[in-house]
């Protein structure tokens, strides 16, 4: 309709110059289909604003982000008709301490440490999950008990990280060969505000694949000294793997990556590099997808590794910070089979609950079934990324340490020292245990 309101009144055909009543009526309905619109949209408005929400911040951003949100949160929303106020940050330890420290956290978190959890456990940031969920759906290393006796967390989402990817037309004598190469090794340390973690998943594999779960479990305990032979020894072998301290370029080039970034020279013609020591998740990434590429135990490749079923694992850990009805529905959602099914089957992790099996009859997603049932094996030890389970401020300490090191391995017995005497520290909290059973 063309009536302005406010503006002069048209014409009707003819000498007068007064409207007719049909332009009357024509104005008088269109006034009256305005008011029942405004009416609605302010009852619309008013509706948004009493329906009930639950805060969630998670790590999850760009097409992660999107299948989180089809997968998990829409029939969250539409089963309790809540609405989810989803954040999701690069730097979520970063903004959950912001939050905190402000009195504004959110209502539910998801977090990849342990150690952190465990850490606002002791503050009283979090609340006891007993009543929510049942943790023998997930196993003791994923719903670890505290000192206290609580169980403050359990595992939506998790990776296998002890392998070493590949394409998939390089043959076995080719890996053997390329795995003494720095060269052929895609290291990329950058990660914002948490760069230096790839760096620290090769020490904790290293060190588990040689010495085993018991001196693994001992360290990530802070038990054992990071000057100890065994620990040295795993930062040194590194170091020989990866070129630190030599080729300049190699260096900078690692230092410089992104982690995401890392693998992008397997793509070109000749390649940059062949091998990844990565977790599971970066299977998703194109380059590796085009390259259909493939995984192998690094127990096999690394050498002085004792070829033992030990796997280093990861989490992403949902905890409760307040104790809301539309939070702890959330929390319920999170935790049941249904949902995590659902997370599992966009490939964007593995689901560690007792009723998600793999499915067999999957064929496309060999790799990905073959992932989710090393990490159900029963006959392995699986034990939590150690600087995970660290205290936050060890655990950010050891991946600035692998940054350092790699470009001046002469430091070690330096960055070693530092990191012993901030292990002694008092107020720290460690994990009781990180592996799935008694090494």
């Amino acid at each position: 309709m063309s009536a302005y309101p406010g503006g002069p009144a048209t014409a009707a055909p003819g000498p007068s110059s007064r409207p007719g009543r049909r332009l009357v009526r024509t104005v008088t309905v269109v006034a009256s289909c305005l008011a029942v619109l405004a009416a609605a949209l302010v009852a619309g408005v008013r509706a948004l604003e009493e329906e009930p929400t639950v805060t969630l911040l998670a790590n999850w951003t760009g097409d992660d982000e999107t299948n989180f949100r089809e997968a998990v949160i829409a029939p969250f929303e539409r089963k309790y008709h809540i609405n989810v106020d989803y954040q999701g940050s690069n730097a979520e330890s970063q903004v959950l301490g912001a939050d905190v420290e402000a009195g504004t956290p959110p209502d539910v978190v998801v977090l990849t440490g342990p150690g952190e959890l465990a850490q606002y456990a002791r503050q009283k940031q979090l609340l006891p999950l007993e009543g929510l969920v049942d943790s023998a759906d997930f196993g003791a290393s994923w719903a670890t008990r505290l000192a206290d006796g609580h169980v403050y967390w359990f595992p939506l989402k998790a990776d296998l990280k002890s392998i070493v990817w590949y394409p998939a037309d390089v043959g076995e004598r080719q890996r053997e060969r390329a795995v003494r190469r720095p060269a052929a090794w895609c290291v990329g340390m950058g990660s914002g505000a948490t760069s230096g973690w790839p760096g620290t998943d090769w020490i904790e594999d290293i060190l588990l694949q040689r010495y085993g779960a018991g001196v693994y479990q001992r360290w990530a305990r802070g038990e054992l000294s990071w000057r100890s032979k065994q620990v040295k020894a795993a930062w040194t072998a590194w170091g020989g793997l990866v070129g630190a301290g030599g080729d300049p370029g190699l260096v900078r080039r690692a230092l410089k990556t992104p982690y995401e970034s890392a693998s992008l020279p397997v793509a070109r013609s000749p390649r940059g590099c062949t091998l990844e020591h990565q977790a599971s998740f970066i299977r998703k990434r194109p380059v590796w997808q085009h390259a259909d590429g493939r995984y192998e135990s690094s127990a096999q490749l690394i050498f002085g590794a004792a070829g033992a079923r030990a796997w280093e694992v990861s989490g992403d850990l949902v905890a409760l910070l307040h104790a809301t009805p539309e939070a702890k529905k959330l929390i319920r959602h999170l935790a049941s089979a249904g949902t995590q099914r659902a997370w599992s089957e966009k490939e964007s992790g593995f689901s560690v609950h007792a009723d998600v099996r793999p499915d067999p009859g999957d064929a496309a997603s060999a790799w990905h079934r073959s992932l989710a049932l090393t990490l159900r094996d029963k006959r392995a030890v699986h034990c939590f990324d150690a600087s995970d389970a660290m205290p936050p401020a060890v655990r950010d300490a050891f991946a600035e340490a692998t940054i350092e090191f790699l470009a001046h391995p002469r430091h070690l017995e330096a960055l070693l020292r530092s990191l012993d005497t901030l292990s002694r520290s008092r107020g720290l909290t460690w994990l009781p245990s990180v592996c799935d059973r008694s090494p």
